[in-house]
């Protein structure tokens, strides 16, 4: 097993990894830009090296900095957590040029599945089902215009390099497709540095569903479930939940093996999830994108499968075979994950930075867990995302995990800063989720609209 790992990321993640592989024996170094000086990642770390300044450019995606802090400090691996290089194939190749083991798939792989055209290529190849769309890049606006007419209106266009709900727009009408395309196309060159785009027919409504994959280079390769992650807000995901309600029997065997089959196509190793649209009105299902790291909702994953998913991605990277075979993984429950961010939703949700000046986090029975960096006295800094807690259930049954939610989002204390606790304390309330009736629309047309008119 590996002496000592970085991580390569700030905020819980950064933490819950520091977590893993201190249970697992293994020596952890945090980095830190000069505005997480008091974070709770570097309190908690072996070691710690500030790898620059607030802006993120400067330090979290500073790739020289952050291999040089790994050289120092003789860290033989690095994580990425999720979000900065955590999919940057560019990252994961300077480590493997460096003998630093990239605590995630090869650089190959992400380059694969990481742009969106060639992973939709490789599906079709793999036999996985993908939505009607364009076959290669879309760079202008005739290009678009004589795609759409081919394959229909409404669709979506998205950018080639995205993620994060950043260069997506959904088309009605040829009326709306030029200036949508111009300013997808923007955002996408602002935030990737690639305006490429390509176009699919919009699946609208429906659910958004995701399958959790592990791999390891002895070829084993076997899924933990689903999740349904259909509450959005702007391509943001707000809620998830393990196992979905819209699938029965057969169809998650079909979607579970169709992400295996997906996985395996690509030799894929460490954790991944093969994301999924399903039209519930036919019952079918279509290849979306692939993340290759862990994803913000791993929790709901391990509780309903029993799986560690990060210890698995350490002892993987390791060169270890995966700890479980798919006959030895069983589900057990229901499981749902609130994001709590620091933002106001009454004020569009703008981000709300600031001073914790008291906290008190939910604890207490069976079944719940807060992953988060927050302590009294921490300041949260305005240059990062504003998720501030994950808070995580699990119970015998749907209707047991969302009377727990409602408890420990009751019992969520936060001083100092405004945050979303009430906002999702109404959504998990609301009748349509409680009764599982809801698809990505209902946040965004139904939910929303009702609550932005409440004082």
């Amino acid at each position: 097993m590996f002496n000592k790992i970085l991580i390569a990321n700030r905020g819980e993640i950064a933490v819950r990894i520091i977590r893993a592989a201190r249970e697992l024996g293994v020596g952890t170094v945090a980095i830190y830009s000069t505005a997480d000086r008091d974070a709770l990642h570097v309190h908690l770390a072996d070691e710690a090296i500030c790898v620059g300044p607030a802006r993120s450019t400067e330090s979290y995606l500073n790739m020289n900095n952050i291999l040089s802090a790994a050289v120092a400090t003789g860290a033989q691996a690095i994580h990425p957590g999720f979000g900065f290089l955590s999919e940057n194939s560019k990252f994961a190749r300077l480590c493997e040029e460096m003998n630093i083991k990239f605590i995630g798939p090869s650089a190959k792989v992400m380059d694969m599945m990481g742009d969106k055209i060639n992973a939709r290529a490789e599906m079709i190849k793999a036999g996985v089902p993908v939505t009607p769309g364009s076959e290669g890049e879309v760079h202008t606006t005739d290009e678009a215009v004589k795609i759409a007419e081919e394959i229909g209106y409404p669709i979506m266009l998205k950018a080639s390099a995205g993620g994060g709900g950043k260069g997506i727009r959904k088309v009605n009408n040829v009326e709306e497709l030029v200036p949508a395309f111009e300013a997808a196309q923007a955002e996408a060159q602002a935030a990737f540095g690639n305006g490429a785009m390509f176009i699919e027919r919009m699946i609208f409504p429906a659910r958004h569903i995701e399958v959790q994959i592990l791999g390891d280079s002895q070829g084993n390769v076997i899924h933990l479930g689903e999740r349904d992650c259909s509450l959005q807000r702007n391509n943001q995901k707000v809620l998830e939940e393990s196992p979905s309600v819209a699938i029965g029997y057969t169809l998650r065997n079909e979607i579970t093996a169709a992400a295996v089959k997906a996985a395996q196509h690509v030799s894929y190793e460490n954790a991944g999830t093969i994301e999924f649209l399903l039209d519930e009105s036919s019952g079918k299902f279509y290849f979306m994108e692939m993340n290759t790291r862990v994803q913000v909702e791993h929790p709901v994953t391990e509780f309903v499968s029993g799986v560690d998913i990060v210890k698995e991605q350490i002892r993987v990277a390791n060169g270890n075979e995966l700890s479980v075979k798919q006959e030895d993984v069983t589900f057990s429950g229901h499981a749902i994950e609130c994001r709590i961010n620091a933002e106001n939703p009454k004020f569009n949700f703008a981000p709300s930075p600031g001073k914790i000046t008291n906290l008190f986090l939910p604890s207490g029975g069976v079944g719940l867990r807060v992953d988060s960096a927050m302590y009294s006295g921490y300041s949260i800094p305005p240059y990062y995302d504003s998720m501030i807690a994950k808070v995580i259930v699990h119970g015998e049954n749907r209707f047991e995990a969302l009377m727990k939610m409602q408890r420990a989002l009751l019992e969520f204390d936060v001083e100092g800063v405004i945050t979303n606790v009430d906002f999702q304390l109404e959504l998990i309330s609301d009748p349509h989720v409680v009764a599982g009736d809801y698809d990505t629309s209902f946040l965004g047309n139904v939910f929303l609209p009702e609550y932005q008119k409440e004082d």
